[in-house]
Formats: C-alpha cells, structure tokens, sequence
C-alpha cells in the first residue's frame, strides 16, 4: 500500500505535468518536504541533468511557469557547472535563449552554493556544432544558494535564497551537454 508521501508525490507530479497552476499544489509541496531525507553528498548525482521549472511561488514573470515558455535549469554536480535557461516552447525553441550560467558547488546534504558568471543571448545551432553567443560576465553582489527540499529521479523541489519555492520535473528528452553548447 502506498503510504501518504508516495500519494502525494504522485498527484504533485501529475499537476505539475498537466494543470501547474493548481492552487492545491503548495499544499502538495508541503507534505512531499516534511518527509524529505535529501543527502547531497550520498545522491548529488540525482541533481544532474535537465530540470523544467513547472510551478513557481516568485512573482516574477521569468520564475514562473507559462504555456509559451521553457524555464529549464540544466546542472552538472560533477563539473561544478549549471544554466538557466529560457527558451520558447515547441518548434522554435532551439532558435535562440536567454541563459544564466554558474558555477554551482554542493556545501552541505541539502545547499547549492550558486556562483553567476556569464548571461546573455544563445543562437542556434549549426550544422557544423558552433552556435553563436552574445554572453557578458556577470557581477554577482551577493551568495546565492538553492535549499534542495526534495529530490528523486523525477522530481525536484527546492528554495531559492531569496526564499523563492520552486518544484520542476526532470526532461528526459533533453541532454545537458547539448544545452550548455558540448557534444555528448
């Protein structure tokens, strides 16, 4: 039988794919962060890949989820290396994106300490594997953080240092070093 956290993990993972402005879905990511046992240093590998932002607490237009717009994060634990990425949905998402890109290190079981170096525009790319980039370095003033409060093969749920909730779904259907401009 499954017990309450797996249901409510289930029915927070079918909102968030089909109906992400549920209202009932922050009282979902309450239960599914009571019961969480995340050990970055144990499971940091589970970070790794390409997450969709799919329901936001932020007021901000760009942190929250919108029919017409890919919000990704693309992290890789291993190379200390991470991206935000946002693009537009369907078949003109890989003209061209806005991207953030940071350093990331993992600090305790559940803290990302977030360093941001570059941000800019990403154009396509081309035939030949280059694709052209307007990017500038980037002045960060402050430490920034994510407080991971849920992680499984699926799901990741987290904070932001400005107190910002965030839950995305992994994107199987897209390869990290495809997004950060790498060959696999």
């Amino acid at each position: 039988m499954p017990s309450s956290t797996d249901s409510a993990r289930a029915r927070l993972v079918e909102l968030l794919m089909n109906q992400p402005q549920d209202p009932v879905i922050s009282a979902l990511l309450d239960q599914v962060e009571a019961k969480s046992t995340v050990d970055l240093f144990k499971a940091g590998e589970a970070l790794a890949g390409v997450w969709e932002l799919r329901w936001s607490s932020a007021t901000q237009p760009w942190l929250k989820k919108a029919p017409w717009l890919e919000n990704l994060q693309v992290i890789d634990p291993k190379r200390g290396r991470g991206m935000n990425l946002l693009r537009l949905g369907g078949p003109m998402a890989d003209l061209a994106a806005i991207a953030v890109q940071a350093d990331l290190r993992i600090e305790s079981k559940t803290r990302v300490s977030v360093r941001f170096r570059r941000g800019g525009w990403l154009g396509p790319s081309l035939i030949s594997g280059w694709r052209p980039t307007l990017m500038a370095a980037i002045q960060q003033s402050f430490p920034a953080w994510l407080e991971i409060t849920w992680l499984d093969e699926r799901l990741r749920v987290c904070r932001g240092n400005a107190g910002t909730r965030f839950a995305l779904l992994r994107r199987e259907d897209l390869s990290a070093d495809a997004l950060m401009g790498e060959r696999p």
